[in-house]
């Protein structure tokens, strides 16, 4: 197959008139799909059903602290749970605390209540200021960039490396400008690059020495065991690395079951320094008098401990591998030789990242929704959703069937192909 690249104009005409009438049997489908979030799909919320059964009062009340777990509260978590999200991040069991069903929530807290009251390291609460800058390492995730825009912070572009973000610049911002509050990371199986933060990048992020004393690093480690190969990459622990250089008041670690048991009903928490700890715990209590100790309890009853849960993972993953090679295959298959389009081959996480040529993105989205198969906004992937190179399209292969993703891919070629050759015809 000849690249687009390398054709002629007639012969780019003549294949853009070709492309549009295969485009064009798409949209007489009257297709609709959406793929545009990373959700569980309909066979993993199963794998988790049974732990709806696994709790009667009577299994309550055999607990240890059975009165506790009914009652108020035990404010950080079931001691079992803890050390299930010490184990899953490689912390302290000391150092974590459990909250609700959506480490999401517990990051939006965490700047909410920076905002009102500062850090334990900080001048002033967070609000009092009249700049807030944060990092952003993009193609990034939308709903982190959606937490710093909504508290008007300035976002910073920070580009992603196939090592993580790119250091040299991290280094030098955080260095120079005490206005810089903190970064989004996603250090394993990145949204949507499925990047793997190097041991190097680790190190470079425990030993930054920044000008703000109350910069922070927010580690959100959602895919931190959502494997799609049995040879993970497993990457240097930032509280172990953040220890050894005296750092470790810069860095919050989160994590959540969102996506191994039941997507709305799962448990979070985060990781953080006996320093950091002593001063949120203050602010939380006054907040919650305990979360959901039941649906603690549920789980542990569930999964055991991380063993259980890595084994659970392996379900997952048997589900999830297909979804991601059937789309690999595809793309490999329809864009690959065209030299229209670039993707990644993750080895864990939700995603697959793909870049269009530049100008592309927008109108390929464009061209899928008109035929009836809804992606990610393109943009997204970037702080105020917008793009500037307009490439970027994540793509979320979890929640359709095999069937349903296969069309929808097929169909995705022909718009990055219409689009690229609308492109290389004007």
């Amino acid at each position: 197959m000849l690249s687009y690249l390398d054709m002629t104009p007639n012969q780019l005409i003549e294949e853009k008139n070709k492309v549009s009438a295969e485009y064009k049997r798409y949209v007489d489908m009257n297709l609709k799909l959406d793929i545009s979030r990373g959700k569980p799909g309909a066979e993993q919320i199963k794998l988790s059903s049974q732990i709806l059964d696994v709790l009667s009062s009577k299994e309550i009340y055999e607990y240890t602290n059975a009165e506790q777990i009914m009652n108020y509260g035990i404010v950080d978590g079931l001691p079992e749970v803890k050390k299930l999200f010490a184990d899953m991040l490689g912390v302290d069991s000391d150092e974590i605390f459990v909250g609700g069903n959506a480490s999401l929530s517990l990051m939006y807290d965490m700047i909410a209540r920076a905002m009102q009251f500062g850090f334990a390291d900080s001048k002033r609460a967070w609000g009092k200021e009249e700049t807030i800058k944060w990092l952003c390492p993009a193609p990034g995730y939308d709903r982190h960039f959606a937490i710093s825009e909504l508290f008007g912070m300035q976002m910073i572009n920070i580009p992603m490396l196939p090592t993580g973000p790119d250091m040299d610049m991290v280094e030098k911002l955080v260095a120079e400008d005490d206005t810089i509050k903190g970064i989004w990371c996603v250090p394993v199986y990145s949204n949507p690059q499925g990047i793997t933060y190097s041991d190097e990048t680790v190190k470079r992020f425990a030993n930054l020495k920044p000008k703000a004393p109350d910069f922070k690093i927010f580690w959100d480690n959602a895919y931190c065991i959502h494997h799609l190969t049995d040879t993970p990459k497993t990457p240097l622990n930032l509280m172990s690395e953040c220890k050894k250089a005296g750092t470790e008041d810069m860095a919050f670690m989160f994590a959540s079951t969102s996506k191994i048991s039941i997507a709305g009903s799962g448990i979070a928490a985060f990781a953080a320094s006996k320093k950091n700890m002593d001063f949120l715990l203050k602010q939380i209590s006054v907040q919650t008098i305990g979360y959901d100790k039941i649906n603690q309890l549920r789980h542990i009853k569930y999964f055991g401990d991380i063993n259980g849960v890595n084994a659970h993972m392996q379900k997952h993953k048997e589900i999830l591998k297909p979804k991601f090679e059937k789309v690999l295959g595809i793309l490999d298959k329809r864009l690959k030789p065209l030299n229209i389009a670039s993707f990644n081959s993750p080895e864990g996480g939700y995603f697959i990242s793909l870049d269009t040529l530049e100008g592309c993105a927008k109108r390929t989205v464009e061209l899928c929704k008109g035929a009836g198969v809804n992606f990610t906004p393109a943009g997204a992937t970037y702080p105020y959703g917008k793009d500037p190179y307009d490439k970027n399209i994540r793509i979320a292969p979890t929640m359709p069937t095999i069937d349903e993703l296969e069309t929808a891919i097929e169909l995705m070629c022909v718009c990055v192909k219409l689009a690229s050759l609308e492109k290389l015809t004007a």
